[in-house]
């Protein structure tokens, strides 16, 4: 179910010409050390509130891999005095919706309610429940360790998880990226009651929490909100840093034989966190070599001009370290190396020479005509809000998007890509029949 506001900042970036405001953020911290980030509208009387712990897979151990990901799936499985059934009925007769994920890099909870107090109340009270105090129950990690077991046996089906997952591991060996989120047969299999209550009040606390609400409230009940849903969690303290992520020093070619009818290929090397300096030139770049579906190079020279493959596309992934630069694509089994040789050769003169005027100004029109849509429902708002707290970004930078796109040059692109890219040291990966040479 989507609600859908149209902010009046949207309003006024859609007339031409018009200087582009975004939703004002309010920041501050709770009394147990959460950062809390809050953007008040009326326009609808819904309330979206989500809290991004610092809890991802990259907080794994190759023994229990997959412990992030079942701590965040059995939150909802009982908490406090309430069983499943009883949180599940509870919000459905508030029509309430509780969800709950696990990433990489963070674990997101989030509710979303109706803002009148007699919906909202009785939600938030079940929701500070589910954060603080899950129950874990030996036969619902049964079952959800049996799914994520049955969701690994069946990626081995398909040959776009299979590259997947191998690229990750070759692109990340002994980094915490290089663990899968859904985990490995082993460490799902090792993981037990104790394991997800450790990791639970290691990580789930409040100093290791962003909060972003999005709706209905005024700052001063958004702060009473705030106190209310961390107010069973621990202190803690935060997360430590990751480690960096190193440079690959060569290219290495992963073959992996697959009973399918193309080949999968996935080109790429370590490419950039979410806070750096390089991002909108590299985000600019990208949407023109491979980001723009069928105005970007890669699509345009691998499909229009060869008839080589479907599909073709490049991006980037920014994390709290270096996330993924790929590019990626499927083709027929007996076309796979000239259309990866293509590919290599588009990527390679694309951070030579960098795009020109005309391609430059369709991606800033593009990016700067999209962005608005991004922002027009709460939902919407508060993943940016969260991303944005997640990730320590400026506080206005809803405000500013627009204009540090429009003010990427093709200098900046050609700078930015040739210091950042480097063709000749990626990781290629290969799946599909093993006569694919």
């Amino acid at each position: 179910m989507t609600f859908i506001r149209f902010p009046v900042a949207l309003a006024g970036c859609l007339l031409l010409g018009a200087a582009w405001a975004g939703p004002a953020i309010q920041q501050w911290e709770t009394s147990n050390g959460a950062r809390v980030y809050f953007v008040e509208t009326h326009a609808i009387p819904m309330i979206e509130v989500k809290v991004v712990f610092d809890a991802g897979s990259a907080r794994d151990t190759a023994a229990e891999s997959g412990l992030a990901m079942l701590t965040s799936g059995l939150l909802a499985d009982g908490a406090g005095e309430l069983t499943a059934e009883q949180i599940a009925e509870r919000l459905e007769g508030l029509g309430a919706e509780l969800g709950a994920s696990s990433m990489r890099d963070m674990a997101v909870v989030q509710l979303r309610s109706l803002s009148q107090d007699r919906y909202f109340e009785p939600a938030l009270a079940v929701f500070a429940e589910v954060l603080a105090r899950p129950a874990f129950p030996q036969t619902a990690l049964q079952r959800e360790r049996q799914r994520a077991l049955t969701a690994i046996a069946q990626e081995r089906q398909s040959p776009q998880a299979v590259a997947g997952r191998a690229f990750y591991e070759a692109l990340y060996a002994g980094h915490p990226y290089a663990l899968r989120p859904g985990g490995t047969e082993e460490g799902v299999a090792a993981i037990g009651r104790e394991d997800l209550r450790l990791f639970h009040g290691r990580y789930y606390t409040a100093a290791n929490a962003v909060i972003a609400m999005v709706g209905d409230l005024g700052a001063a009940r958004a702060r009473e909100v705030a106190e209310q849903l961390t107010a069973g969690l621990a202190r803690g303290e935060p997360a430590p840093a990751l480690p960096p992520v190193p440079a690959l020093d060569r290219g290495r070619t992963v073959r992996l034989p697959h009973p399918s009818t193309q080949a999968h290929i996935l080109i790429g090397q370590p490419g950039m966190e979410r806070l750096d300096a390089d991002y909108f030139p590299l985000y600019v770049g990208n949407y023109i070599l491979g980001g723009g579906g069928f105005a970007s190079r890669l699509l345009t020279e691998i499909r229009e001009e060869h008839g080589l493959a479907y599909s073709a596309f490049s991006h980037f992934t920014p994390m709290r370290r270096r996330g993924p630069f790929v590019a990626g694509l499927q083709t027929r089994v007996d076309q796979a190396d000239r259309a990866l040789q293509l590919a290599r050769e588009t990527l390679r003169a694309f951070v030579q020479t960098g795009p020109d005027a005309a391609e430059l100004a369709a991606a800033k029109k593009h990016l700067t005509g999209s962005f608005p849509l991004s922002l027009d429902s709460n939902g919407k708002i508060a993943d940016l809000v969260a991303v944005i707290g997640f990730y320590g970004l400026p506080l206005d930078y809803l405000d500013t998007y627009i204009a540090s796109v429009e003010s990427v040059t093709l200098e900046d692109i050609r700078d930015a890509f040739a210091r950042r890219i480097r063709p000749e040291a990626m990781i290629t990966v290969i799946a599909g029949p093993q006569d694919a040479s």
